[in-house]
């Protein structure tokens, strides 16, 4: 485990929740999340969910997405995914607003490992090097990810060689985001 990255999100995610307390009086609320099982469900109202990190339980990587590749994923990638279960969160990069993807249980885990092989699958039929997404943006053409050949968070534009490097790590680039809520 990438020990940098898990104590970068850690943090993000603490900053996050401290910032909803702050606004709100409460932990943070999905409505999207209503109705979806997982061990970060506080309590319900009639259409939302109030939520707080948990640890991953479970094995703590991607492996499914590597074996599915016969490739080694970035370190950083397999801590992303696997440090907690959380509700998505919305931050600021510099001038980007994004949402941060983050696995609310464990089968919801198994989702994002096959959304990530998608993911993959495409950029292998267009020839694209491999990156693998971490937050999407407001544009759905475009989204956060990691190059998986250097280990920086880049935005892309899917199905482009279009893509800019926004930080030079995930730690670096999860210890730069600001709460947005």
């Amino acid at each position: 485990m990438d020990e940098q990255t898990a104590q970068a999100l850690k943090a993000f995610t603490t900053r996050y929740c401290d910032a909803w307390h702050e606004k709100n009086d409460s932990w943070p609320l999905s409505e999207e999340l209503y109705g979806v099982p997982s061990p970060c469900v506080i309590s319900s109202t009639g259409e939302a969910v109030y939520w707080q990190p948990q640890p991953f339980e479970g094995e703590a990587n991607v492996n499914a997405v590597e074996r599915a590749f016969d490739i080694v994923i970035q370190p950083a990638i397999h801590s992303f995914y696997t440090t907690q279960f959380a509700g998505d969160m919305h931050a600021q990069f510099a001038n980007e607003t994004l949402t941060l993807l983050q696995t609310w249980s464990v089968d919801d885990f198994r989702r994002v490992q096959e959304n990530l092989i998608g993911h993959l699958v495409t950029q292998k039929r267009l020839k694209l090097s491999p990156t693998l997404f971490i937050a999407t943006l407001e544009n759905e053409l475009e989204v956060i990810s990691v190059c998986n050949l250097s280990g920086e968070v880049c935005k892309e534009t899917l199905g482009t060689r279009n893509r800019s490097v926004l930080a030079p790590s995930l730690a670096e680039f999860l210890t730069q985001l600001k709460p947005l809520l």
